[in-house]
Order: structure tokens, then C-alpha cells, then sequence
């Protein structure tokens, strides 16, 4: 699990080597130990491919007038061409020529960094020329983790008129406004070259490529420098379970397939198939690596302090199940697993997620005990539970055992192996939407859309997880997330109180306040579960005592509990409990009923299982966190 200290990063060029057979010496060939790709020296540069059914290969490029003929490359007989071109500069365009049963196809680099389009040119980049100012960033621990996910190109396009995409330096100058509201680490969707300017990003055409229309391989590492000055960690989602569809220079890259599948980087049979596109041969040796370096490749290269691996069900099985031995993939699997103690020992303080979304324990338990050896992976079932609890108009059908069954699940016994959230670029697309539009889809803005939302916001920033939102959820974007559809920030002004709200919830779950400490610790009670009033608490601690532990109540009916009314709830100590937070605080919307109470005094009256208790009075659809 990621922890907190300073990061320091280093090149992986040996090991890349390494892994793709670079060891295999050859006389004939001038730099087989070079990794893949385009290796700039003094005089030119080393170009290196795997290529292993070419009955030649050669790289031709605007150094030599794209003459297919003037710089052969060498076999080394492991598979790998290499050989030498001079006058190569970082800049120049160029291709491999690959010649197979009468075929000559002109093919990018498959681990380029850069590419004019998804089927242009690649362009020969030196990952040491950047400047880097990170090297002393000090980020959080996975216990005060606040994720924010985020889409390049769409969380801050200045022109939304222009049809132009956002870019990594366009969403660079909101640096400042995340690092305001609280949030300590971003995920951002997938930036791997993909077909066109518009996309989600789950589509890679090449996955060491940095999209163009983001601003390629130099402004994403603006936008990394810029977070970690800001201590902000970034995640990055990766693609493995599937490549392409489509603008595929990997497919029958050197001419060679069977059954009119894809060649040499994926399967020949019915495992290459998957929902979204061809799926790698993860038992090729050279393929399971080339994915495993990938991973390395972002988080060494691009000073990143994690991954989110996505649906990886599909890595480990063809079907994407659980218990189902006969479809299991065991070479993903494996791949699964050497890659995370890869980087667990390479990169030990970096989070590895799994996006898996079936509850499958073994995704998080370590590698030594037979686990995949995720740090953590998005509960599905949290949203799955809670957004109906939000979502329907009756309070009657809201289902109080749903919620507690949200916020007690947790992974082998490790309340930080799950992400929680409400919304993210899944949940509020595919035919979903944001949660203020499901609440109330004629005015998302509406007094219930507002109550509801944020309750649910309160949930997930309280309850035992590493939280997670999605852009724009904190001053109540609307609709649904589409990769053409910026966000709207002039809703930071509309909202800035809903806005005041999360970024005052954030503030207690990092215990900025040392108030707090329990939101970040692993202990759980959920001691009072109500599913006829549709009222819920529970007690979170991390050691206890004053300062650490904290109740949270949540009210998810339109009922006011007055004083008078006589609501008893049970808490772990005696004296004054103060009320940290009240979403229905008129700071945060000028139409909330500003009800409930700065604080209350216990009685010795045991309740709830707990040794004392005390009334408190609850606002209708809210959240109350005390603490002493």
C-alpha cells in the first residue's frame, strides 16, 4: 500500500532490455543490449524492434529522406532487429519498414512516446531532456487518500465552442483550485494515443504514445511536476484487458497471424476477443513484458505515484468472471501478479489499483499469498448500494441495510483495499447520469438534488475507503459524462457553497483539523441502523480517545428529529461531542434549514451497544460527524 515520504524516481533502461531479450548478444547487430525503440547517442541514434516472423526490417525517417533502404537493422535471433541510423535527432519522424511474404508494411513504434497522429509518423523523443522539479514532492498515505478523477480532455477546455479538446496545461491552471478544495491525488483517464482527438481514452492505439491532442509526452510532465508542487499525487488509468479497436499499428505488426487475428501482440484463438478489441497474449513472453514495462515506463518516465489497471477482470478470465476455471487466463494472472511485485520492488511507495468490480478478495492480497497484489480496487458494490438510497423519490423505499452493507464491506480485513465513490466516468455514462440529475432530472440544481447529493458525498468522504469524485461532482455538474462535453466551470460560482461543502468534508477525512484522526483509521461500528425512520450511524476510530474517535450520522428521510422528539443514539465516551459538520448548514445553500446541534453532552444511559448516549436532533436529508 502507497505510504507517505518523499519520491524519487529512476530510468528502468537495463531492465526493459532485460525483459525483451536484450541480453541475447550478436555480432552482426551494432547495440543489442539498447532497449526497444529509439535510443538517441551521440551520433544518431539505436533503433531496436521485436519483429520476429520479418524476413526483414528496416527504419526510415525524415534523417533519411524516407528511404526504406538506407538503414537496415540487424536480427540478433531472439526475435529483436537493431541496428544504427546517423544524423537522428530528437524530433525526427520516422517508421519501421517490415518486409514478410511479399508484405511490406510501414509500422509505428510500438513503445514510442510520440506520434504525429494515432497513424502517423512516430517521433524520436528523449525522455531525459525534460526538466524535472519534483524530486523532493511529499505526498499522502493511502489512510488521508481524496482522489479526484478527471478527464484531459474535458475538465478544462477554455473555448468550449472551438471544438478543440482540452489539454494537460489547460487542466494544469486548475492545479491550484484542487489543491484548494482538498484533494491529494488525482486519476486521470488514459492519455495512451488513441483514434482521433475525441475519446474516453479506453481505446489505446499505442500505449507508450502520449495523445497528441493532450499535448504529448513534455506537457504531461508539466502537468505531473505541477501536481506534486502542489503535493497532488498522480494516478494514471492503464489499458492491458484490451488494445485499439481501431488505427492498431500493433495488429499483424510484422505480417504473421493465424485465424485472422492479430498477430504476434495478441491471441490466435477466441481469447483474443473482448467487448471492446483484440486482447494481448499475455503467455508471450514478449508481450507480457512489453505490458509489464509499460506500467514501470509511466511511473519512472512520468514520476507517476500510481496506476488504476482497468478491467482486469477481463485480463484474468475471457469472460470477465469469477469462479469460472474453464475461461480463467492464467497467464494474465500471472501477469497480474509479476507486474505489482515489479512495482512493488522497484516503486514501493506507488498505489496500485484494480478496477476489477467483482469483489474478488484476491485481487488485494499480496503476491506471496497467491494474490494479484492490487493495493486497493474500485467497490462497485458501495455505488451500486447507495446511489439508489439517494436516488429514488421514496423515502420509504430506501433501504438502510443496503447502506450499511456499503459502508461495512471491506477487503481482507483492510478498509483501505477499496475506492469508494458515487460518481465516476462510469457510473455516470453507459446510459447513467450524475447524481443530481437522477435525483431530480428536470432541475438538477433543485433544493432534493442538492440534499441527496451531498448526503451521499458525506457518505462516501466518512465512510472506511480511499473516496473517491468525479470532476465537476463537487459543484453539481449535471447530465451525463461525454469525452465532447466540458465541464461547466461556471457552476463554481452557481454552487461555490455546495463547493464549500466537500471541500469542508475533505478537510475532516485528511484530519486537517486533528479532529478527525478516526476517518483515517481502519476500526468500524456501524451501531444503529434504522430502516423504518431511515436513519444510520456508525463509529470510526483509529486508536480512540479525544480527537480520534468520530460518529457519523446520517438522516436519509425528509424528517426533521427535534430535540423534544426524543432521538437517542448511542456514543463510545462520555462528556461533549461537537458537531464538526452539518450538511444542512446554511453556509453551504442559502434554502437549508440551518437545524441540529453545535454539540451534545452523553448521558450514562447505555444504548446501541455502547456504554453512553445522548439525544440528538437531525435535519432531514443529512449528515452530522461528531467528534470530541
Amino acid at each position: 500500500m502507497s505510504k507517505p515520504g518523499i519520491r524519487r524516481w529512476g530510468l528502468l533502461v537495463s531492465l526493459c532490455a532485460l525483459l525483451m531479450g536484450g541480453n541475447a548478444a550478436c555480432a552482426a547487430c551494432p547495440s543489442p543490449q539498447a532497449p526497444l525503440g529509439a535510443t538517441l547517442s551521440s551520433g544518431g541514434a539505436t533503433f531496436r524492434v521485436w519483429a520476429p516472423f520479418a524476413q526483414s526490417v528496416s527504419v526510415a525517417g525524415t534523417f533519411n529522406r524516407w528511404n526504406a533502404a538506407a538503414n537496415p537493422l540487424c536480427p540478433e535471433g531472439n526475435g529483436c532487429w537493431s541496428g544504427e541510423a546517423a544524423g537522428v535527432t530528437n524530433g525526427a519522424e520516422y517508421k519501421y519498414v517490415i518486409v514478410n511474404n511479399g508484405q511490406t508494411l510501414w509500422r509505428q513504434d510500438p513503445v514510442g512516446a510520440r506520434v504525429v497522429t494515432s497513424t502517423g509518423n512516430s517521433v524520436v523523443y528523449d525522455q531525459g531532456r525534460f526538466a524535472w522539479t519534483d524530486e523532493q514532492a511529499t505526498l499522502a498515505g493511502a489512510e488521508k487518500l481524496v482522489i479526484y478523477e478527471l478527464h484531459i480532455g474535458t475538465f478544462n477546455d477554455p473555448n468550449r465552442a472551438d471544438k478543440i479538446v482540452g489539454t494537460f496545461d489547460t487542466a494544469a491552471q486548475r492545479i491550484p483550485y484542487l489543491a484548494d478544495l482538498g484533494v491529494n491525488m488525482v486519476k486521470v483517464m488514459p492519455v495512451g494515443e488513441f483514434a482521433g482527438d475525441y475519446s474516453w481514452g479506453y481505446n489505446p492505439s499505442l500505449p507508450y504514445a502520449v495523445e497528441g491532442a493532450y499535448g504529448g509526452p513534455d506537457a504531461f510532465k508539466r502537468f505531473v511536476d505541477a501536481c506534486h508542487a502542489r503535493h497532488i499525487g498522480v494516478t494514471l488509468d492503464v489499458v492491458y484487458n484490451h488494445l485499439g479497436p481501431t488505427d492498431l499499428s500493433l495488429w499483424q505488426f510484422d505480417g504473421w497471424s493465424q485465424n485472422g487475428k492479430g498477430g504476434i501482440y495478441f491471441y490466435q484463438d477466441g481469447r483474443g476477443d473482448t467487448p471492446w478489441g483484440p486482447r494481448p497474449d499475455y503467455g508471450r513472453p514478449e508481450v507480457s513484458a512489453y505490458i509489464a514495462q509499460n506500467a514501470l515506463y509511466w511511473l519512472t518516465d512520468y514520476h507517476l505515484d500510481g496506476l488504476r489497471w482497468d478491467a482486469t477482470a477481463f485480463i484474468r478470465n475471457v469472460y470477465g468472471n469469477n469462479n469460472d476455471p474453464a475461461n480463467d487466463i492464467a497467464a494474465g494472472w500471472a501477469l497480474l501478479q509479476s507486474a505489482n511485485a515489479m512495482i512493488d520492488t522497484v516503486q514501493p511507495w506507488v498505489i496500485s489499483v484494480a478496477e476489477d468490480l467483482r469483489g474478488n478478495p484476491w485481487m488485494t492480497k499480496p503476491t506471496g499469498a497467491g494474490g494479484a497484489g492490487f493495493d486497493s480496487q474500485w467497490d462497485g458494490a458501495f455505488v451500486d448500494l447507495v446511489r439508489p438510497a439517494l436516488e429514488t423519490g421514496s423515502d420509504a423505499a430506501r433501504d438502510m441495510n443496503g447502506v450499511r452493507d456499503a459502508i461495512a464491506r471491506k477487503y481482507n480485513s483492510n478498509v483501505h483495499e477499496r475506492v469508494l465513490y458515487t460518481e465516476s466516468h462510469d457510473a455516470v455514462a453507459n446510459g447513467s447520469q450524475r447524481v443530481p440529475s437522477t435525483i431530480d432530472p428536470t432541475n438538477p440544481g433543485s433544493y432534493w438534488a442538492r440534499k441527496r447529493s451531498t448526503l451521499g458525498a458525506a457518505l462516501v468522504l466518512s465512510s472506511p475507503g480511499i473516496p473517491m469524485i468525479f470532476q465537476g461532482q463537487e459543484f453539481l455538474e449535471d447530465g451525463w459524462f461525454s469525452d465532447q462535453d466540458p465541464v461547466d466551470w461556471s457552476k463554481t460560482n452557481t454552487y461555490a457553497r455546495v463547493r464549500l461543502l466537500y471541500k469542508d468534508l475533505i478537510a475532516l477525512r485528511t484530519n486537517r483539523g486533528n479532529t478527525t484522526r478516526g476517518l483515517t483509521g481502519q476500526s468500524l461500528n456501524i451501531h444503529h441502523v434504522n430502516n423504518t425512520d431511515k436513519v444510520i450511524a456508525f463509529h470510526r476510530w483509529q486508536n480512540g480517545g479525544a480527537g480520534d474517535d468520530v460518529i457519523v450520522i446520517a438522516n436519509f428521510a425528509n424528517k426533521k428529529w427535534q430535540t423534544g422528539q426524543n432521538y437517542r443514539m448511542g456514543f463510545p465516551r462520555a462528556g461533549r461531542w461537537n458537531v464538526r459538520f452539518n450538511s444542512d448548514k446554511r453556509i453551504y445553500s442559502s434554502d437549508f434549514g440551518d437545524f441540529g446541534p453545535a454539540y451534545v453532552n452523553t448521558q450514562n444511559t447505555p444504548w446501541n451497544g455502547m456504554a453512553y448516549s445522548a439525544v440528538v436532533s437531525l435535519p432531514p436529508y443529512s449528515v452530522l460527524i461528531l467528534s470530541q
